[in-house]
Order: C-alpha cells, then sequence, then structure tokens
C-alpha cells in the first residue's frame, strides 16, 4: 500500500489546471501526484499499480465518475476520494453507496484535501498494536487489515473493512447506524441508506441469508448486531 516516505495519488478529473494546481501543492507534503483526463485513462493507469489513493471527479465527458468508481470497485479496495458539485447531495449518496471513502466539494481546496488524504491513509495503515477480533469462524484482524471466515479470506473494500471491524470489536451488542459509521472513523451519515447498504454487501461476503440473518442481524428501531455464537 502506502509507501513509509510518499504517498501516491491518482487524480482522475478533466481539469488540467486543477491537476496542476494540486501536484504542485502536494508534491512538497510528500505526496506524489499522477493524473488522468478522462475515465478511460484513469483505469488504465490504476491497473499498472503504485497507487495509494484515488481522487475521482464525479462530473466527466464520456465515462463519468460514478461509473469509473463502479469498475474500480469491481477490482480493487483502493481508497476512493469523490469530488461532486457543492450542494450535490445525490452524488455523494451515491458515490457513498457504491464504495468511495470520502467527499470534497468543489472548488477544491489544496490544504483540505491533503488532510482527508492523509486521515484516510492513516485509517487503511496496519497498526501492529491492535488486537484480532475473532467471532465464531470470523476472524478481524486490524493489523494486517484482513479478514478471514471459516479460514477463507474475505475480499473487503476499506469502508467494508472498517465497518466489519468495528462490529467485531462490539460483537453482541447493537450500535445505531450513526454509532456504526463513527465507530468506523467516518463522520456523519449522510443517509440511513449509505450504512444499509454496505451492510447489505457484507452479508453477501459473510455468506448470510439476507432473509434471515444468522450473522449480522437488523434489529428494527435499533442498528445493526453481529451475533455472538451460543449468545
Amino acid at each position: 500500500m502506502m509507501s513509509p516516505m510518499r504517498i501516491h495519488a491518482l487524480l482522475i478529473d478533466d481539469d488540467p489546471k486543477l491537476a496542476s494546481l494540486l501536484a504542485t501543492y502536494l508534491r512538497p507534503h510528500d505526496v506524489e501526484l499522477s493524473s488522468a483526463l478522462d475515465g478511460g485513462r484513469g483505469l488504465a493507469r490504476l491497473a499498472e499499480g503504485g497507487i495509494d489513493i484515488v481522487i475521482l471527479d464525479v462530473m466527466m465527458p464520456g465515462l463519468g465518475g460514478l461509473d469509473v468508481l463502479r469498475r474500480i470497485r469491481s477490482r480493487s479496495a483502493v481508497p476512493v476520494i469523490m469530488l461532486t458539485a457543492r450542494g450535490d447531495e445525490t452524488d455523494r449518496v451515491v458515490g457513498l453507496e457504491l464504495g468511495a471513502d470520502d467527499y470534497l466539494s468543489k472548488p477544491v481546496y489544496p490544504r483540505e484535501l491533503l488532510a482527508r488524504l492523509r486521515a484516510i491513509l492513516r485509517r487503511v495503515a496496519p497498526q501492529p498494536e491492535e488486537r484480532r477480533f475473532v467471532v465464531g469462524d470470523l476472524e478481524v484482524d486490524p493489523a494486517s487489515r484482513s479478514a478471514r471466515i471459516a479460514d477463507q479470506p474475505l475480499v473487503l473494500t476499506a469502508l467494508e473493512f472498517d465497518l466489519l471491524s468495528a462490529l467485531a470489536e462490539r460483537a453482541g451488542q447493537v450500535l445505531s447506524r450513526d454509532a456504526l459509521w463513527t465507530a468506523a472513523g467516518r463522520e456523519t451519515v449522510v443517509t440511513e441508506r449509505t450504512v444499509d447498504v454496505h451492510i447489505s454487501r457484507l452479508r453477501t461476503k459473510l455468506g448470510d441469508n439476507a432473509r434471515q440473518p444468522r450473522r449480522l442481524k437488523t434489529i428494527r428501531g435499533a442498528g445493526y448486531l453481529l451475533v455472538r455464537p451460543g449468545a
């Protein structure tokens, strides 16, 4: 993932002036910025490897940002920050539901972007002093940011891992959507549906039955519960 000294970010945005501005600002702060002016070239650059985080504009000609995000999430768990038009709540909600890790409104302020980059990469960096959480045949290891179920590895996005880790640490406790979102290191929930969508995806990856879940239950009017076996 991230090198000890430098962050390598990829900006996918059709504004070359923004790319130049951000590259100039970020370079002295140990962030190397590659840029792509459209979604296709951005996906191709990401496939080459070596990218720690993606900054992705929603509004682009041709292949739009949300479609690019869908393609990224079909093959990669790399953190993604979405750039949205100021006040466009719909793009924010859809982006988070598709697996974006954060969003920023345009115009972009380089100092705020740098803070968001660092915050996200701190969350996804290995934490060697954290303990593992074992709930039945589910094992969540924050140190390596890995999870296994019945000794089989789970392929999770950064947000899915953080949600599962928060649930596993508090297994047997009911967590409201807001409490779960906060425990996963995110800010205020944009909509309740945003959390519900990610919980639904987690259930699928855990092999849980959506109609009658036995691992990750919805407690009506209260929130979510990761069940402790035998409880």
